[in-house]
């Protein structure tokens, strides 16, 4: 049974079947989001997700990065600060397969797609976040036998 179901503009249905949901900075216990922080997460994020949602390719969809202002960076010794959205998503889909000459009955494609996001709302085909509609599914996916 799938969570949701998303329409990519190419047409094709992407159904979705896992979610995991992480704060981006649960673990900042001081300082303050910063791009090298910002960095270090976003860097790590294929490999944790890979841990999470084991078995199948992992795409990261690179995230709005918000900047405030540069009034005080004298007085912040890591430079300005810069957050990312809230809630880092890792999300598994599946759908029909890559290869046209695979038996869609027999065969399904799969895709880990990581994006961040300011809220924990799932996707629906109207409302999904435009880092996931702009997936290239047949760039990133793999075939698999069912």
């Amino acid at each position: 049974m799938e969570l949701a179901l998303v329409v990519l503009p190419n047409g094709r249905d992407i159904a979705l079947t896992e979610v995991h949901l992480t704060s981006t900075y649960g673990g900042l216990l001081e300082g303050y989001p910063m791009r090298r922080l910002n960095d270090m997460i976003m860097g790590g994020l294929a490999q944790r997700a890979a841990r999470v949602l084991p078995g199948a390719p992992v795409h990261v969809v690179d995230p709005p990065r918000t900047r405030e202002s540069d009034l005080n960076v004298g007085s912040l010794p890591f430079g300005p600060v810069e957050s990312l959205p809230a809630v880092i998503v890792m999300r598994w889909f599946s759908s029909g397969p890559v290869d046209d000459g695979k038996d869609p009955v027999l065969h399904r494609s799969r895709l880990v797609i990581v994006w961040l996001q300011d809220h924990v709302a799932l996707p629906s085909p109207e409302g999904a976040p435009a880092g996931l509609t702009v997936v290239d599914w047949e760039r990133w996916a793999e075939d698999f036998e069912i």
